[in-house]
């Protein structure tokens, strides 16, 4: 019987590294800065071969890609700024936004049912007793919160500028790899192309049910004569909060119900109803979506986040579509799924 064939040394060795490697950007906090690079890196190569039919001498793209990484790193972080503008202004400011959901619980108070009640504050002064009093109780989580923000932001922006000069190795030079350091390279280059495909792709998932909930909320409602107030802001969450799977639906569809209790309960179980009938047919949607983009099964990217979101907790469920996709683009590759 002949035995199979050996995977050569390098290769497995690139395996196991790459393997361990991507435990370690769950385990220690680096997946912002792998996500931020890599989504530099993916925007540096889908641009090059634009600028790159003008030029056609490796000086010249070099140039290019050194003007396109700089366009690229700015252009993320005036968008970073933007959103954090945006929500610092009087259509999205975040205490401003507490303070009218107060009021909305204030106003709805009556309107609630007897059994439900207990649990809402009474007032605005009710609402403000029980943050402080959790602010007070978890100061040293807050602490540490704001700690763990700071190195957010270092890991971000770290991770963006050697995005970008890895970006710019690529795309300017031609070396000739030993057998690990190829190999090495492959894992990394299938690593981004996933992440773009995934990414990519969730960006369209986030527009669609941006565009459902605006339909909602500026059609459907405005028909049964109904008003809410802050529809740009629940808008403008919707869409950021849709680039984080399945946690960004639930912290939109929080707001919206909540607002929508200033109307009333009836419209607030209908926001309820919408949201949840939508993102139910989104969620396998949305699979099929990023399914379609690596090659899997709805089912299959589900079962993924299910059991990184229990490994590894919200981290994991960010990571899983990324990460499954890579494992699944490795063992296609292997012939051996």
């Amino acid at each position: 019987m002949k035995s199979p064939s050996k995977m050569p040394t390098p290769m497995l060795a690139s395996y196991l590294l790459a393997a361990l490697a991507l435990l370690l950007v769950l385990k220690a906090g680096f997946l912002v800065a792998l996500f931020s690079g890599l989504l530099v890196y993916s925007l540096v190569h889908l641009m090059v071969p634009t600028i790159q039919r003008k030029y056609t001498n490796k000086q010249a793209r070099l140039i290019a890609v050194i003007f396109l990484s700089i366009i690229v790193i700015a252009s993320v972080s005036v968008g970073i700024w933007g959103v954090i503008v945006f929500f610092r202004s009087d259509a999205g400011n975040v205490t401003m936004l507490l303070q009218k959901l107060a009021s909305i619980i204030e106003a709805s108070h009556s309107q609630i049912p007897d059994w439900a009640r207990a649990y809402f504050p009474e007032d605005v002064d009710a609402l403000s007793r029980i943050l402080t009093n959790g602010l007070l109780q978890h100061a040293v989580e807050a602490k540490t919160l704001s700690q763990e923000a700071g190195h957010l932001i270092f890991h971000l922006l770290l991770g963006m500028i050697i995005g970008s000069m890895l970006a710019m190795q690529d795309a300017t030079s031609h070396r000739h790899y030993r057998p690990f350091a190829a190999a090495l390279y492959q894992r990394v280059s299938n690593l981004a192309q996933m992440f773009h495909k995934v990414v990519f792709a969730q960006v369209t998932i986030s527009f669609i049910n941006t565009v459902f909930t605006s339909i909602y909320l500026l059609a459907v409602l405005p028909l049964l004569d109904v008003h809410l107030p802050l529809t740009k802001s629940m808008i403008a969450i919707t869409f950021f909060a849709g680039l984080i799977p399945v946690l960004g639906n639930i912290l939109s569809n929080t707001v919206i119900v909540i607002v929508s209790l200033s109307h009333s309960p009836h419209i607030a179980a209908l926001s309820l109803t919408y949201m949840v009938v939508i993102h139910k047919l989104e969620y396998f949607l949305n699979a099929r979506i990023i399914g379609a983009q690596v090659n899997a099964k709805a089912w299959e990217l589900l079962t993924a986040i299910l059991v990184m979101e229990t490994l590894f907790g919200l981290p994991g469920v960010v990571a899983a579509p990324v990460f499954y996709a890579y494992i699944k683009k490795e063992l296609s590759d292997q012939a051996m799924v």
